[in-house]
Order: C-alpha cells, then sequence, then structure tokens
C-alpha cells in the first residue's frame, strides 16, 4: 500500500451539512476500494488562484491516507462526476523524505484532533480565620 495525499475544493456554495455529506461521501469511496485514512484536515472556505466556474473561492480538505494503487482511479473516477467537487489533486509519496514528511503531517493532525484534558485546579479549603472582610 502506498501513501497519498488527496485534496478536494469544494463549491462554497454548499451549506456545511451538504459539505460533510459529499466528504463523508468520499471517505467511504476511499474506504471502499481499500484506503485507510489516517488523517483529514478541512482548511474552511479559501480564495481561489484564479476563478473556477465562476467561483473565486472553494472549500478546501486533505484527506492523507494509504492505498492499493488500482484504488485511486476509481476515486478520481469518482470525484470527476461528482459536481460539488470544482478540483482535486492526489500527490503519492514515494522516498523517504516524502514519507517521513507524509507521517509528520499524519502526527501533527491527529495530535491536534485529540482533546486535550483539562487543567487540573486544585482547590484550597479556606478557614474563617483567613477570609478578610471589609467595610466601605
Amino acid at each position: 500500500m502506498r501513501h497519498y495525499e488527496l485534496l478536494v475544493v469544494a463549491k462554497p456554495t454548499l451549506t456545511v451539512e451538504e459539505l460533510q455529506a459529499k466528504l463523508n461521501f468520499l471517505k467511504e469511496i476511499l474506504e471502499k476500494n481499500g484506503a485507510v485514512i489516517a488523517a483529514k484536515q478541512e482548511m474552511g472556505t479559501r480564495k481561489l488562484a484564479y476563478q473556477i466556474d465562476k467561483f473565486e473561492r472553494g472549500n478546501y480538505t486533505v484527506f492523507y491516507f494509504t492505498a492499493p494503487t488500482a484504488a485511486i482511479a476509481e476515486v478520481e473516477r469518482l470525484i470527476r462526476i461528482t459536481e460539488e467537487f470544482i478540483r482535486f489533486m492526489t500527490v503519492k509519496f514515494e522516498n523517504q523524505k516524502e514519507l517521513r514528511f507524509w507521517n509528520k503531517q499524519v502526527e501533527k493532525l491527529t495530535k491536534k484532533s485529540e482533546p486535550t484534558p483539562a487543567p487540573v485546579v486544585e482547590s484550597k479549603e479556606v478557614s474563617e480565620d483567613e477570609i478578610v472582610t471589609t467595610e466601605a
């Protein structure tokens, strides 16, 4: 299984629910074709470098995953026929330097998505003798 990064740009006119539905659809397609998704980064709405289909902005999402080579053709075919995605790019990571970068990105994203525990605040018992009242 090879390591991949898939960047998809969705139409900015999609509601949050529609966007999540399309991203879940894409995730299901990847998993159905044997991919193991390591991380997902939603980058939000950003300005495009140039207009695409009369859109100046797009919703960017990046998937980091491992998959067999044959799965990529099917995933790209389904992305092409889905109208909500206006652009996509698949990057394959091959040499050791690229794989270190892929692992670093996945590690960073998984750390970010883990909930951080709330800081524990130790409470100190206060006796009545320690309470100071002031009168105005």
